[in-house]
């Protein structure tokens, strides 16, 4: 098992169901899953999740990560504090291949209560299919890399 095949999902407590939807969704397309919880629905601060997710990511231990809160506003912003991710907020499928193909971005923030679940899985999709297109593009992600110090 290496790192090019794994995953890390992580949310708070308002986007538990939708994250294990997404969980089977990708295990059925060949992704090894790391769920990191929560389980339970009791409140959970989504900035310790966001944190959680992105450091094993940055590990390099899983090559993605899909992190989800309420609005995915919150808990994206707490992945992008970890040196070395770019994490995105999607609503739609456009601007989660986009964020691959630009950004080279190596996280997904979904809101849990912003879009269903039809549309979250196509924009999974859509985030894990799209390749980095680099060129002009790796220039302004190392611009991107320089301002983490």
């Amino acid at each position: 098992m290496t790192a090019s095949n794994r995953i890390v999902l992580s949310s708070d407590h308002a986007a538990i169901q939708l994250r294990q939807a997404i969980a089977a969704h990708i295990a059925a397309h060949g992704w090894v899953v790391v769920d990191i919880g929560p389980t339970t629905p009791e409140s959970t601060p989504y900035p310790k999740h966001g944190e959680a997710a992105a450091r094993i990511v940055a590990s390099g231990d899983c090559r993605f990560g899909i992190v989800l809160c309420g609005t995915g506003q919150g808990i994206m912003m707490a992945a992008n504090k970890v040196k070395g991710i770019r994490c995105g907020v999607c609503s739609d499928t456009f601007s989660a291949r986009m964020i691959r193909q630009h950004n080279d971005a190596n996280m997904l923030s979904i809101g849990a209560r912003v879009v269903g679940e039809g549309l979250a899985l196509d924009i999974v999709d859509a985030f894990l299919t799209a390749q980095f297109e680099g060129d002009r593009h790796a220039t302004r992600v190392e611009m991107i890399e320089a301002l983490e110090g």
